[in-house]
């Protein structure tokens, strides 16, 4: 597997792996029909931007790294209580 997407199948750099991957999962069960799979598109869409700010947020606090581990996203959404995206 190319470096690439070994990093992007890294769930310590890519926080959306999940909703990636039911996204994927949702155009092939559905014959690559964009609109059946919107709401998947749209909860990537939104995991995308929660941990965007989250990283923006954390860099110019001067926390390194700048994305949370898989570890620390797991503590961060705990505390939350529920998803907020």
């Amino acid at each position: 597997m190319p470096m690439v997407a070994r990093r992007l199948r890294d769930p310590d750099i890519n926080p959306c792996l999940s909703e990636s991957d039911a996204s994927t999962r949702c155009m092939d069960e559905n014959n690559y029909n964009r609109e059946q799979c919107s709401t998947y598109f749209l909860k990537y869409k939104n995991c995308r931007k929660f941990w965007n700010s989250v990283m923006v947020q954390r860099r110019q606090n001067g926390v390194t790294p700048s994305m949370p581990t898989a570890a620390e996203r797991d503590e961060i959404l705990g505390a939350m209580g529920k998803m907020p995206y």
